[in-house]
C-alpha cells in the first residue's frame, strides 16, 4: 500500500505539463504497441485466406489439366459404347462436381478467416482508451 501513496505523492507533486507530457508518451507507446499488435492478427489473417486462396487457384490448375488430358482419352473411351457427343457431355458433368467441390472447399476456407479486421486489438484498444480515460485528472480530489 505503501508503493500506491507514493505514486500518488509522487503524481500530485509533477505539474500538469509533465502529467500531460508523461501521458503523451505512454499513449505513444500504447499505439505502437497497438500497431504492432494488429499487424500480427492481420499476418495471420493474411495466411489462412492466401491458403483459401490457393485451394481455388488449385481447382482451376486441376480442371485445365483434367480437361487437357483426360477429356480426350474418356470420350474416347465411352464413344465406344454411345454417340460421341453424348460421352464428351458425360465427361462434362464429372469434372463440373469435381471443380464445384473444390470451389466449395476454398470459399469455406476463405470465409473462415473472414472479418479482415484485427477483433484482438479492437478489443485491446477499447480498454486503452477506457484505461487512459481513468488516468486523466478530472478535477476531483
Amino acid at each position: 500500500m505503501a508503493s500506491i501513496n507514493e505514486s500518488d505523492s509522487r503524481l500530485r507533486e509533477q505539474s500538469m505539463g509533465e502529467l500531460f507530457k508523461q501521458l503523451s508518451d505512454e499513449l505513444s507507446t500504447l499505439v505502437r504497441q497497438e500497431l504492432r499488435l494488429a499487424q500480427a492478427e492481420m499476418t495471420e489473417k493474411g495466411k489462412r485466406a492466401g491458403i483459401g486462396a490457393g485451394i481455388f487457384g488449385g481447382a482451376g490448375l486441376i480442371g485445365v489439366m483434367a480437361l487437357g488430358t483426360l477429356s480426350a482419352c474418356l470420350v474416347a473411351a465411352l464413344a465406344e459404347a454411345m454417340d460421341v457427343w453424348l460421352a464428351a457431355l458425360i465427361v462434362t458433368v464429372v469434372y463440373a462436381a469435381i471443380a464445384g467441390v473444390l470451389a466449395l472447399q476454398g470459399r469455406e476456407r476463405i470465409q473462415r478467416a473472414t472479418p479482415v479486421v484485427p477483433e484482438e486489438t479492437v478489443e485491446t484498444v477499447k480498454e486503452d482508451v477506457q484505461w487512459a480515460k481513468t488516468q486523466l485528472p478530472s478535477g476531483k480530489k
